[in-house]
């Protein structure tokens, strides 16, 4: 699920001014010692988090997560919590802006009371890497960053059109909806969790 360990960014300084956002998105986070956790982001901006985990770092840890909606996240450990910590996170200017519009999104989302239009819990894959099988034949790499029994959500570099068919894994389905990263896949039928199991 993790990969790229040794690789990070400097993180530019943060705005303490910036309001955080309560998100409430669940994921899973490492360790510097490659220990893996379920943790929740109960509060973001463009450059912090907040997690309540079991997982007790040290301060300046760097801690790689995967957090629903939002995908990777990298920061280092700039307080604990009695729940959990706190992260400054680490990005380049254009991650850092596709994070500010995502963030901004969901506050949207919530001060307008919509919901969030899920018929099945979203999981979040312990493998992510996959490929994407389109109708014209071709196979593309994708990045699963959740995934339910009734469609996914998926982190793909050349979004297909709304409504192509696509199949992920075994799981026939079509393109129906754009977002930031990527695109929502609804699947054809609703799935059996044997479905997902290669993917979790």
């Amino acid at each position: 699920m993790f990969s790229n360990l040794a690789h990070t960014y400097a993180p530019k300084p943060v705005d303490v001014a910036e309001p955080p956002v309560s998100v409430g998105l669940p994921g899973r986070l490492m360790l510097p010692n490659e220990e893996e956790y379920d943790c929740t982001a109960t509060e973001m901006t463009a450059g912090s988090a907040r997690l309540t985990c079991f997982a007790r770092p040290s301060r300046n840890d760097r801690i790689i997560i995967y957090l629903q909606h939002i995908g990777r996240v990298e920061g280092k450990v700039t307080q604990l919590t009695p729940d959990g910590f706190c992260i400054a996170i680490a990005a380049t200017e254009r991650k850092r802006e596709k994070l500010a519009a995502q963030l901004a999104w969901i506050a949207k989302r919530q001060s307008l009371g919509l919901p969030e239009d899920r018929r099945h819990d979203r999981l979040t894959p312990r493998h992510p890497n996959a490929s994407l099988l389109l109708n014209d034949g071709n196979t593309v790499s994708c990045r699963i960053i959740d995934l339910s029994l009734s469609g996914a959500a998926i982190e793909i570099e050349n979004r297909p059109a709304i409504g192509t068919t696509v199949r992920l894994g075994t799981m026939g389905g079509r393109i129906v909806r754009h977002f930031m990263e990527g695109v929502a896949i609804e699947f054809d039928s609703i799935q059996s969790r044997d479905a997902l199991i290669e993917f979790l």
